[in-house]
Formats: structure tokens, C-alpha cells, sequence
């Protein structure tokens, strides 16, 4: 049994066809450790642009030369990072434009960065057999080097809205283990969750994270049905959309691909980017619609269920890297008898920082499909101060708002607040109702 169908027996879903959903960074992640004594005390903070556009870039890789250190620009290209020392060199990153560095010499620097746009080749790669040359090369490049590991921290925040309010915040730092491919354990080092009362929510949604993968050493491959196995040709429709180019050599070659209209087992439809010398998977977009879903109250029901999953790795000249970010989004409709329907949004983004090669004496989980988020939340004691000196908190805007309004009331450390029962009997302005 593949990856995604051991997926799919987890969630107990069904994947028919689908659509390409909208475009996001490269990026490279992100604070040094769990101790908030260790943070460094030399801020510096910018905004990130495309340099023929200027408009904002978000999810740009910010990474300290010489160390594990970085950060990544928000949805609004802002990004703040703080130095153990300076100088120091930041490398800027993502996939679609060039890399660039920049001398930082001083605190409290305010830095405007531009990015120019890699250059997109065509001419000699218009050939339909190159796309499927190249994923079958992946493919044994990934079989290959299957076995060696990476040993690091990931740091996981889930959001779920309804009708555009956010209802549920979710938040963990993991141990993790990973290879070429995918999650291969977790272990939970902090975490806090907060909600709102509301219709319903997710308990285990990190699961679309951690048992998702793009390739499984123990899947039967005679009827694997992965991109990245012996069936690609059989399974799959590629197109090659171009090649990014990275410098003076070399470059990523950009691959939509949607799984055959008589392959109805799963359905699939994205884009992969793999690097032209090296063959490894630099991004892997994918999404599939109509997943099936149960609810515990069983007058609810579920339509128009869409999930996005974006798997980044590093991009450097080896051809084994490491994780550097996972996001999953579901979208769906839910049904109530006599009422319009809800709008449904679950997102999660998993960053993935200080990962090395040298292996620990710590325990990784295999997932599995008891997991409940909010009971691992729960067996960990809450540390406040942990979050509120955490600079991994603060990427993005929109979510420490939602962060802010949960804090408000109190919601952290205290998990999810019941409402007061009500009265049996009710005296007002000296009646009795």
C-alpha cells in the first residue's frame, strides 16, 4: 500500500479530480532553539519585493550564512529577524527569482530588498518525454537516498474559520525525524490551543502533515499510484511548463501533471519543480477535491471538500535536502438541515528549523490515525512565556491577530471553555420566566 493510500485509510476519504490553487515561496525556516534565553538581541527587520513589479513577496527564505538561523517574509513580504551578532550576511531565497545577499552591519537596521524574476527557458524542453524523464528520475533519486535521515524542529499552526471567523487556533513545536520524502516521527515539545464555541472542529488535522509523503519504501509498487513510482507513464499526464533558471548553470524545471481521466481510484492534479542536475524535488503542489468526511452530529453533512497540500525542500546543489515547510489547507461546505450553508477553511503551515544530519537519543511517534492533537496539546505543560518570546509566532500579521483575540480571553493554557448551564428558572424584573 502507497503513501496516499494509507493516507486515504487513515482519513477515510475518497480523492476525485480537482484544481491548481494559487502560488507560494520557497521558504527556509527558522529560529535556532526552544530556550527563549537563547534568542539573540540584534533585530533587524525589512520588506521583500519583486523587483520589476515591486510588489510584495511573500514566504521568501531569509537565512543566516554560517548558521542555522533564518526567518521567511509574511504574506506581506515584511520580515523581522534578530542576530546572535553583526555583521552578519542574509541570503534571500525563493523559487521563482534569483538569490541575493546583503551585508548586515548594524542593529536595528530597516532593509528594502528587491528580488529579480529567474528567468523562464523553453526552447529545447517543449519535448513531452523530458517531464516523464525527469520524474522517474526523482523517483530513483528519492528510492536511492531514502534512508538517510534529518533530525531538527518543526513548528506547526493550525487555523480553522468559519464564514471567515476564526474559530480554532492550534499551535505546536515538534522533534521531528524526516528524510528526502516526508515526516517520519514527531514527538510534541510545546504547544497551546485556544477556540471559540462554535458548530465544529478539527482534532486531528496535523495528520494531512505528518502521514503525507511523496514516496514509501515499504509501498507495494505494482500498484502504487504516487507520482514518484514506476507508474507515472500508466498514471499520469505531464506537461513541462518551462525551466527557472539559478544562475550561470543549471536550473528547475517546472511540471503540471494531473492523473489520467481513467485512472479513478485517485484523483490528483498540480505541479512538481525539480532541479535539472540533481533530480531532487525542490516543491510539490497538489490537490484533490471531494474528500469524504463524518461528523459526529450526523444532521451534518459535507460538500464541495477541496485539499491543498504544498510540500517545499531545501534548494541547494546536493541532491538530498531537507524539509522546509509543509502547508495544507481543506475548504469545504458544511450542511445543516434548513439553514445555508457554512463556509469551511482549515489551514496549517509546518516550518521546519535547525535541522541537521546528526542523529538524538530522542523518541519519535509514528503517526497514526488515534492521534488527537488537542489530547497531545494537553500532556504538555503550558509555558507562556515560551510563546510570547518566540520569534516563530510572529511571521505573519493576520495570524497574531487571531493569536491576539484568542490571548484576550484567556484561551491559551486553559483549552476550550464550556458554556455556563443555564437556569431552569430565570426572574426578571421580579417575574419569573
Amino acid at each position: 500500500m502507497n503513501t496516499l493510500l494509507i493516507l486515504l485509510a487513515f482519513l477515510r476519504v475518497r480523492l476525485m479530480g480537482g484544481k491548481l490553487a494559487a502560488r507560494f515561496g520557497v521558504v527556509v525556516l527558522l529560529v535556532g532553539g526552544l530556550s527563549h534565553g537563547a534568542y539573540a538581541q540584534y533585530p533587524v527587520r525589512g520588506i521583500i519585493r519583486d523587483k520589476e513589479t515591486k510588489e510584495p513577496l511573500p514566504f521568501v527564505g531569509i537565512g543566516v550564512k554560517g548558521t542555522t538561523m533564518g526567518t521567511a517574509s509574511n504574506e506581506n513580504g515584511e520580515f523581522t529577524l534578530s542576530l546572535s551578532s553583526v555583521p552578519q550576511t542574509l541570503i534571500f531565497s525563493e523559487l521563482a527569482h534569483i538569490k541575493d545577499t546583503v551585508r548586515v552591519t548594524q542593529a536595528g537596521q530597516s532593509l528594502e530588498i528587491e528580488l529579480a524574476p529567474a528567468t523562464v527557458v523553453l526552447s529545447e524542453v517543449k519535448v513531452a518525454s523530458y517531464a516523464y524523464q525527469l520524474v522517474d528520475r526523482a523517483y530513483q533519486q528519492m528510492k536511492k537516498n531514502y534512508g538517510r535521515k534529518f533530525y531538527g524542529k518543526a513548528y506547526y499552526r493550525q487555523i480553522t474559520r468559519i464564514d471567515n471567523d476564526p474559530t480554532e487556533l492550534l499551535e505546536m513545536v515538534w522533534n521531528a525525524k524526516s528524510n528526502i520524502a516526508r515526516i517520519e516521527g514527531t514527538s510534541i515539545a510545546q504547544g497551546r490551543y485556544a477556540a471559540k464555541q462554535a458548530l465544529i472542529s478539527d482534532k486531528n488535522f496535523s495528520l494531512y502533515t505528518k502521514a503525507f509523503g511523496l514516496y514509501d519504501d515499504k509501498a507495494d509498487t505494482t500498484k502504487a499510484l504516487g507520482l514518484f513510482s514506476p507508474n507515472v507513464v500508466a498514471n499520469y499526464l505531464l506537461e513541462i511548463k518551462g525551466v527557472l533558471e539559478k544562475g550561470e548553470t543549471g536550473g528547475v524545471a517546472e511540471i503540471a501533471f494531473e492523473t489520467r481521466p481513467e485512472q479513478t481510484k485517485y484523483r490528483s492534479k498540480g505541479t512538481v519543480w525539480i532541479d535539472v542536475d540533481t533530480y531532487q524535488v525542490i516543491r510539490y503542489k497538489m490537490t484533490t477535491p471531494q474528500l469524504t468526511r463524518k461528523a459526529n452530529n450526523p444532521t451534518f453533512s459535507f460538500k464541495n471538500t477541496e485539499l491543498e497540500l504544498d510540500m517545499v525542500f531545501q534548494n541547494d546543489t546536493t541532491a538530498v535536502n531537507p524539509l522546509e515547510h509543509i502547508k495544507a489547507d481543506m475548504t469545504y461546505d458544511l450542511v445543516r438541515p434548513g439553514l445555508p450553508p457554512s463556509k469551511m477553511k482549515v489551514s496549517a503551515f509546518t516550518f521546519f528549523y535547525d535541522t541537521s544530519r546528526k542523529p538524538t537519543s530522542l523518541t519519535y511517534n509514528k503517526v497514526t490515525s488515534n492521534e488527537r492533537d488537542l489530547e497531545t496539546i494537553r500532556k504538555v505543560k503550558y509555558d507562556p512565556e515560551f510563546w510570547a518570546n518566540n520569534p516563530v509566532v510572529k511571521r505573519t500579521p493576520l495570524e497574531d491577530e487571531v493569536a491576539k483575540s484568542f490571548e484576550q480571553k484567556g484561551a491559551f493554557g486553559t483549552m476550550v471553555k464550556k458554556p455556563e448551564p443555564k437556569a431552569d428558572v430565570r426572574i426578571r424584573n421580579g417575574r419569573i420566566e
